[in-house]
C-alpha cells in the first residue's frame, strides 16, 4: 500500500528561530521532540548522515541532513515499511515559518498495512501534532497540547497495559 501521510502548522517565529530548534532534535535538549509523552528519539552520536536510531519500536537512519532546512530518515524497522519520513522547514515570510513532516513509504505485506493502518497512522499523527506543539510552545506563554482522539488514547492504554 502506498503511503503519504503530511502535516503542517505555520508557527509565527523566522525561519532562523525554528531552524535553531530543529537543531535539537534526538539531543538531551530536544526541542522539538514531545518526549515528555512519547518514546524519544535516539541516536546514539547524533543527526549525522548514516546514523541509525529511532523511537520505540521505529527505526531508522538519518539519509540526508540540510542544517536549517530539512531532515530525512529512511525506515528500517517495522519490517515492510519501505520509503523514508521527514522534517523540513520552509519561510513563509520574515515572521511565519511552516513546519512539515512527511511520511512517504510503501507497506510491503499484509502485516505491515496492517500495522500502519490500524495502530500506527494513528499514534504517529498524533505524536507529530504534539511535536509540532512542542515547537510552537517555545515561543507561547499559554501552551498548546492537541488532545489525543479515541483511538490514540486507546491504544496508549493497550500498550500500557502490557509493559
Amino acid at each position: 500500500m502506498h503511503v503519504v501521510n503530511l502535516h503542517k502548522r505555520i508557527i509565527k517565529q523566522p525561519k532562523a528561530e525554528v531552524a535553531i530548534l530543529l537543531k535539537t532534535l534526538s539531543a538531551k535538549d530536544d526541542k522539538v521532540w514531545p518526549k515528555d509523552n512519547w518514546p524519544a528519539m535516539r541516536f546514539k552520536n547524533g543527526l549525522i548522515e548514516g546514523e541509525i536510531g529511532g523511537h520505540g519500536i521505529i527505526r531508522y537512519s538519518v539519509e540526508e541532513y540540510i542544517l536549517g532546512e530539512k531532515i530525512v530518515f529512511k525506515f528500517l524497522k517495522p519490517k515492510g515499511f519501505n520509503g523514508i519520513h521527514k522534517f523540513e522547514i520552509e519561510e513563509i515570510n520574515s515572521h511565519q515559518t511552516q513546519v512539515k513532516h512527511s511520511i512517504i513509504m510503501d507497506t510491503q505485506g499484509f502485516l505491515a498495512t496492517f500495522k500502519w493502518l490500524l495502530v500506527i497512522r494513528w499514534l504517529h499523527d498524533a505524536l507529530i501534532e504534539n511535536a509540532f506543539d512542542t515547537i510552537e510552545n517555545n515561543f507561547l506563554e499559554v501552551k498548546k497540547h492537541t488532545k489525543w482522539n479515541v483511538w490514540v488514547s486507546l491504544w496508549r492504554f493497550i500498550f500500557k497495559k502490557l509493559r
